[in-house]
């Protein structure tokens, strides 16, 4: 499987040349394995440029795993380009909301006017939003969708194909004892190859957002070594965090893995990881 960032901030998009090594857009993932259609994980800004990168006379079809439906990662969705062409669809699956309401209706009800010139049903390409089952197939890949704390109904996922896997928590609310791992994210993250998951605080933050919705990157080490994952992405930068103190937060987290046997870096727009069954 191959992993490319395309967008790992958290909250919202940011710009600068204080920031442009890791780079400023919201949560947008891909995974690709040759002889199957293209998975993604959300659909933040990073997912336009994924888009741009598609080649212009090919209809796009692949699927979206859908951590949840806040702004910050479902921005990208009427600014991907392969929308604008007949013949591209895009499964997305969303966790089941609690209002009654569908994950399809949420998108509808909020890409449109006058929210936005346009609504996601008018695009040439189609748009087929499913609740998340627990577990299902795309293709050749076997994903585990389960629950996670977070500020409103949101999934986490675990990708699985040709005995490699990837599991992918974009937002994670720390528990109050950072000694604790709710059985869900230990089903997801066990002995995974590889762990994308949200590490947007440090102490001294997560102590005035402690119910802001996240984690902190020691807890998302401590939780990687806990679980027996063999490399973590720190993801879902926060957009005060410049590309020094991403640095500085990495060489950290790097010496903290280590003593855990896990492989740890900062992921980065334009970074694309292997991974390959042990």
């Amino acid at each position: 499987m191959h992993v490319s960032f395309h967008g790992v901030r958290g909250s919202t998009p940011c710009h600068g040349a204080d920031i442009g090594r890791y780079g400023g857009n919201t949560s947008c993932v891909s995974v690709s394995v040759a002889g199957e259609e293209p998975v993604l994980f959300d659909l933040g800004t990073g997912l336009r440029y994924y888009g741009l990168s598609w080649p212009s006379d090919e209809p796009f079809r692949g699927s979206c795993l859908l951590s949840h439906l806040h702004w910050d990662h479902v921005q990208g969705l009427p600014f991907f380009t392969p929308l604008l062409r007949d013949g591209s669809e895009l499964v997305v699956y969303a966790p089941e909301q609690e209002d009654g309401m569908t994950p399809a209706e949420v998108l509808r009800s909020t890409i449109c006017p006058p929210l936005f010139p346009v609504g996601i049903d008018d695009l040439p390409g189609s748009i087929d939003v499913r609740v998340a089952e627990p577990k299902f197939r795309i293709g050749g890949f076997d994903v585990l969708a389960c629950p996670v704390r977070h500020v409103g109904p949101t999934c986490g996922y675990r990708l699985s194909h040709g005995g490699a896997s990837v599991a992918y928590i974009s937002d994670h609310q720390q528990p109050r004892n950072p000694m604790l791992v709710d059985e869900s994210v230990h089903e997801l993250c066990g002995d995974v190859d590889l762990l994308i998951h949200d590490a947007q605080y440090t102490p001294s933050e997560f102590v005035k957002k402690a119910d802001w919705g996240h984690c902190t990157v020691e807890y998302a080490v401590w939780l990687a070594g806990h679980v027996g994952a063999r490399r973590l992405a720190l993801f879902h930068h926060d957009p005060m965090h410049d590309d020094q103190m991403l640095d500085c937060l990495e060489a950290a987290a790097q010496m903290c893995g280590a003593s855990f046997g896990v492989d740890v870096f900062a992921a980065y727009e334009g970074l694309t990881v292997d991974v390959g069954a042990a």
